[in-house]
C-alpha cells in the first residue's frame, strides 16, 4: 500500500507504525508471561516500549536504505549512464561503457538479483547490437570500396574470418557450372570441401548451415594442421541464383551472434559480387575482339608492354609473331564477308590449338594477328611460326559444296637478340619481316 511517492519514505512510515504497535502490545505480552502488574502496567514502561519500537523501526528502515537502497541507486546510475550513451550516439558506445563496467553485481537470489540480471542482459544485448551494427557498417563500406573481383573476394573473406573468429576460410564463385576458389586463407588449395556433398547441398538449399567438418578438409596452422570443430557454409544467392559460397572453419565454437551477422553480411556481399562480376564481364568484353573472341589490339598491346617490362627485369627472352592472311581481300570478294569472317575464326582456332599456356594471341587489325611468346628465343619463335604456317596451309575452308585453302605470312622477332628499347620496336621489326615474307612470295616465315 502506497502512502507517498517515495518507496523508502513509505517503508519508514510503515516500520515506525509497526514499531509503535509492537511497543504498545509489549506490556500486555509481558503481563501474559507473569510479570507483576505494578512493573509493566505503568505509563513509564508503556513510554519506554513505544520508544524502543520506534527506534527498532527506524533502525530497520536505515538498514534497508543501506542494503537495498545502495543497490538500487547503483542500478539507476548505470541505467542513466547507458541511456545517456544511447541518446548521445544512437548506438551503445563500448568505448565509453565496456560491458563489465556497466554490469551490476548479481549476488542475490531475490527480486534485487532478478533486476540486476535483467539489467545485465540488457547491457549485453546492447553491446551485441553495437558490435553487429559496427561490423555491418564496416563490411558495407568495404563492399562499396572494391569493384575489382579479385580484391573484393580477398577483402570480403578476410573480414568474414575476422568477425567470426574462423581459422580458415575460402570464397568460391559459381562459374560454368562449377565452384572455383577465388580467395582462401588457411585452407589447402586442393581441399576436398570443394567437392563435398554438404557444400553443394547447402548451395542448392540456399540457407546458412553449421556442420561438422567435411571429410578431408584440413586447416593450416602456423606450425601444425588441425581439424576444425565447426564449419559454416554460407551460400551467396542473387535473385534465387547461387552466385557464390563462403566456407569458414573454426577450431573452437563460433561466437554467439556469428550466424545472425553472416545473414546480414551475405546480403551485402551478394550485391557487391554481382556488381564486381558485371564489371569484370564488361572489362573482358572491352578487351576482346567481338568476332574472334581473342584480345583486341588495345588490350593486347598493353599485355605486350607488361610482358616486355617483365622480360627486361628478369633478363629473359620475349618473342612476337606478326601474322597476315595472304590474299584475304580476294577471299572476301570471291566468297563474301561472312566466309571471310569464318576464315578469321578458323585461323584463331588453329593458333589457339598450337600456342602454349601463357602465350597471348590478339587481333592486330583486319586480317593481321599478333602472337606474344614469353620466354621464346628467335629459334623458338621460328619453330612456332612454321607450325602455324603449316597448320593454316593444311586447313580447308568450305563454301557450299566447294572448299578452298588459305595461307599465311609470318614475321618473327625476339628480344634480346634484337637490340631494342621498347615493345613498339619489337613489333616494328616483326612487321618489317612480315613485309619481307610478303615480298618474297607469301606463305613463308621470316625470322631474321
Amino acid at each position: 500500500m502506497r502512502i507517498t511517492r517515495k518507496v523508502f519514505t513509505d517503508l519508514a512510515i510503515w516500520m515506525a507504525l509497526f514499531g509503535l504497535v509492537i511497543g504498545a502490545i509489549f506490556p500486555f505480552f509481558m503481563r501474559a508471561l507473569g510479570v507483576p502488574v505494578e512493573l509493566v502496567m505503568t505509563p513509564w514502561f508503556f513510554l519506554a516500549c513505544l520508544s524502543a519500537g520506534a527506534v527498532v523501526g527506524a533502525a530497520n528502515q536505515a538498514l534497508a536504505r543501506v542494503v537495498v537502497g545502495s543497490r538500487l541507486e547503483l542500478l539507476a546510475e548505470r541505467m542513466d549512464f547507458v541511456a545517456a550513451n544511447l541518446r548521445g550516439v544512437a548506438l551503445f558506445d563500448r568505448s565509453t561503457c565496456e560491458v563489465e563496467d556497466c554490469r551490476v553485481a548479481d549476488d542475490s537470489d531475490d527480486q534485487i538479483g532478478a533486476s540486476a540480471r535483467a539489467f545485465n542482459s540488457l547491457v549485453h544485448a546492447l553491446a551485441e547490437s553495437y558490435h553487429t551494427e559496427h561490423a555491418v557498417q564496416n563490411f558495407s563500406d568495404l563492399m562499396v570500396s572494391h569493384i575489382e573481383l579479385g580484391a573484393l573476394t580477398e577483402e570480403a573473406l578476410k573480414h568474414l574470418m575476422a568477425d567470426s573468429g574462423a581459422a580458415g576460410g575460402a570464397l568460391l564463385l559459381a562459374e560454368e557450372g562449377e565452384l572455383r576458389v577465388h580467395a582462401r586463407q588457411g585452407m589447402r588449395e586442393d581441399a576436398a570441401f570443394v567437392r563435398s556433398d554438404q557444400l553443394h547441398r547447402a548451395m542448392n538449399e540456399g540457407g546458412i548451415c553449421l556442420i561438422n567438418i567435411p571429410e578431408g578438409l584440413m586447416v593450416d596452422g602456423v606450425v601444425v594442421e588441425f581439424r576444425p570443430l565447426e564449419v559454416f557454409i554460407v551460400p551467396i544467392p542473387y535473385k534465387d541464383v547461387s552466385l557464390a559460397a563462403v566456407v569458414l572453419a573454426s577450431a573452437t565454437p563460433f561466437p554467439e551472434g556469428a550466424r545472425a551477422r553472416l545473414e546480414i553480411f551475405r546480403r551485402a556481399l551478394s550485391l557487391a559480387l554481382r556488381n564486381a562480376i558485371a564489371h569484370d564481364d564488361l572489362r573482358r568484353l572491352a578487351a576482346m575482339d567481338p568476332l574472334t573472341g581473342i584480345y583486341n589490339r588495345r588490350f593486347g598491346l598493353q599485355r605486350l608492354k607488361d610482358e616486355f617490362s617483365r622480360a627486361v627485369r628478369a633478363g629473359s627472352a620475349l618473342a612476337v609473331l606478326m601474322l597476315d592472311l595472304d590474299h584475304f581481300k580476294v577471299v572476301n570478294d570471291t566468297y563474301g564477308h561472312l566466309t571471310g569472317d569464318r576464315v578469321l575464326m578458323k585461323l584463331t582456332h588453329l593458333a589457339r590449338s598450337l600456342l602454349r599456356e601463357g602465350d597471348v594471341l590478339l587481333r592486330y587489325g583486319g586480317e593481321e594477328f599478333l602472337v606474344i611468346l614469353p620466354g621464346a628465343s628467335s629459334h623458338d619463335a621460328a619453330l612456332m611460326a612454321e607450325r602455324l604456317r603449316h597448320a593454316v596451309e593444311d586447313a580447308s575452308i568450305t563454301y557450299g559444296e566447294q572448299s578452298f585453302h588459305i595461307t599465311v605470312s609470318i614475321g618473327a622477332a625476339s628480344y634480346p637478340e634484337v637490340n631494342i628499347d621498347n615493345q613498339e620496336a619489337l613489333v616494328q621489326i616483326a612487321d618489317t619481316r612480315l613485309y619481307q615474307a610478303k615480298e618474297n612470295g607469301r606463305n613463308r616465315v621470316v625470322a631474321n
